[in-house]
């Protein structure tokens, strides 16, 4: 058959609905906190070894990803955190979500990295501290696992300087996954559909370094969705930008049209993800009076720094945090900044998980936390009105909450 009149009969038939389109090659641009990179190979019920070798025979699965932040979180896109030997591919993505989600890492095979940081669980626990084999708990609440693609330090101390060495981490823990890295890695080898998986992807195999770094690749693609704040803010800072210009908006259509039409826009995309009154009073409390900002900064609302906040420091032999791995007198007592993002998801709160909810926490923090030698200069009284504290916890809650991309739980290697 002559091209020509090929392309004109299959235009035909395409336009008729008799011919299926081929799969088009996925792209190496992903923006984070959409659905589709989390799914999982295709499919039902256990993973078989076919599924897996057609899934590692398409070579768009091996590129490196580029990557860009979903709205609202794309302000901190410099802090972008991907090491050069671990470039993100969707292989390796899976691989990990495979493996966070698979209880055989541990040594009784009943905890998984998900039995601590459930998505169900706002991605931690709502116990006040995580629960390791045997039923064994530390001293220390599950800190979330979600927009750690902005983050190098990991635990709430920072022990840990990459997302990979913290993920092994947990495995080795007597009272967390309880098992030794030779025993996990033996048992991952000897599972078919992981030793083909790690063949492919990695020069050396299976190893427990290639194991982080799977899990690290998983952990990255884990980011929140746009929240009603990031429709919000612009438009409040548009306002305050443009104020005489909106006085008059039919002036306003008739002169600038392309201004008006920017403000609209604005005001239609906030009206699609609401906030209460209280919640936007909240909002300006948040980055004014209440002084929350100081710490919880930028687009993941996080400094990523450690601060005493006090919590804590009231026993005898208070938690150090910090300090027991800078041992430094500053760091005494202190704790990472966790983000501010979905947080309305994950209680309890602060790293021993005492607060039980964000109002016990506004309440702290409104007090000036617990005097102590250490506690940080940023932690002060703050004269917050009983309203003032609602509206705060209501900007948490309404304004920092957005979706989490859908990940599949179950379809592990058999």
């Amino acid at each position: 058959m002559r091209p020509v009149t090929r392309f004109f009969i299959v235009t035909l038939l395409l336009h008729s609905g008799l011919v299926l389109q081929a799969e088009q090659p996925k792209s190496a641009r992903v923006n984070l906190g959409e659905d589709g990179l989390l799914t999982g190979i295709p499919g039902e019920g256990p993973l078989k070894e076919a599924e897996i070798k057609a899934w590692l025979a398409k070579p768009e699965n091996h590129v490196t990803l580029e990557v860009s932040l979903p709205k609202g979180l794309d302000a901190s896109t410099a802090n972008l955190a991907i090491p050069e030997d671990n470039p993100l591919t969707r292989a390796k993505i899976e691989l990990g979500r495979q493996l966070y989600f698979d209880a055989r890492l541990s040594s009784d095979q009943t905890i998984s990295c998900a039995s601590c940081h459930s998505p169900s669980e706002g991605y931690g626990a709502k116990t006040q501290f995580g629960v390791g084999v045997g039923g064994q708990t530390g001293n220390r609440n599950s800190p979330i696992s979600y927009n750690r693609i902005l983050s190098k330090a990991q635990f709430w101390d920072g022990r840990a300087a990459s997302l990979e060495e913290q993920a092994v981490g947990p495995i080795a823990n007597p009272i967390e996954m309880g098992n030794t890295h030779d025993a996990c890695i033996e048992c991952v080898g000897a599972i078919p559909g992981y030793a083909m998986q790690f063949k492919a992807i990695f020069d050396d195999g299976v190893t427990i370094d290639n194991v982080g770094k799977a899990l690290a690749s998983f952990e990255r693609a884990i980011v929140t969705g746009p929240a009603p704040y990031d429709y919000w803010n612009p438009l409040a800072k548009f306002k305050e930008v443009f104020a005489l210009d909106l006085e008059d908006m039919d002036a306003l259509r008739s002169e600038d049209p392309d201004l008006a039409k920017q403000y609209d826009d604005m005001v239609a995309a906030a009206q699609k993800h609401p906030m209460s009154e209280s919640a936007q009073r909240g909002m300006t409390l948040f980055f004014g009076k209440a002084n929350c900002a100081l710490c919880h900064a930028g687009g993941n609302f996080s400094d990523e720094q450690y601060h005493n906040l006090g919590v804590g420091m009231e026993v005898d032999d208070p938690d150090l945090g910090r300090y027991v791995v800078t041992k430094e007198e500053k760091d005494k007592g202190a704790f990472k900044t966790p983000t501010l993002r979905n947080v309305a998801l994950s209680e309890p709160y602060m790293h021993d998980g005492s607060q039980k909810t964000l109002e016990e926490v506004v309440a702290w923090y409104n007090k000036g936390g617990h005097k102590n030698p250490w506690l940080s200069d940023k932690v002060k009284p703050l004269n917050l009105t009983e309203q003032e504290e609602k509206d705060v916890v209501a900007f948490m809650k309404e304004g920092l909450t957005g979706p989490f991309p859908k990940v599949e739980e179950n379809r592990l290697p058999e």
